[in-house]
């Protein structure tokens, strides 16, 4: 178990609260403090998978970069035993994008020990760029 990681109280909607909480923070370590130490966090649409605290809270450090206003924005959440879903909106500006985005998304997460252990984002990256008036074929450069 990962000894820096703060267990959140196991209804869907409370980790449902503290997962979007930990997205609409600028501490970026507060999202990986939600997970086991081997959490893993995979973004679908985006093709990225992050796995570890380290790589959590670079993936999150490099979401708060890319993204003006990043908000997450829990829509409903429900679940069973160690698994939660969460349908949420999750909105902000891409720097240098001519218009903000606002795309529905789902998440699954699969839970042990109180802590997140898997996070599967799902939502519509071709929605969300045409929203943002970006190419389809658009990708973030290294910044």
């Amino acid at each position: 178990m990962n000894t820096s990681s703060t267990s959140i109280e196991h209804s869907p909607q409370s980790i449902a609260a503290g997962w979007a909480a930990a997205w609409n923070a600028t501490d970026q370590s507060l999202l990986a403090g939600l997970f086991t130490a081997d959490g893993t966090y995979s973004d679908l649409a985006a093709g990225k998978s992050f796995e570890g605290s380290d790589a959590i809270t670079g993936f999150k450090a490099g979401s708060d970069a890319l993204i003006a206003d990043l908000h997450i924005e829990v829509l409903n959440a429900f679940g069973e035993n160690d698994h939660v879903a969460i349908e949420s909106l999750y909105s902000g500006h891409f720097r240098g994008a001519p218009q903000p985005f606002a795309v529905r998304g789902t998440t699954t997460l699969r839970m042990k020990d109180g802590l997140i252990h898997t996070n599967t984002d799902n939502y519509s990256l071709t929605t969300l760029l045409a929203q943002s008036g970006l190419p389809l074929n658009w990708t973030p450069t290294a910044g």
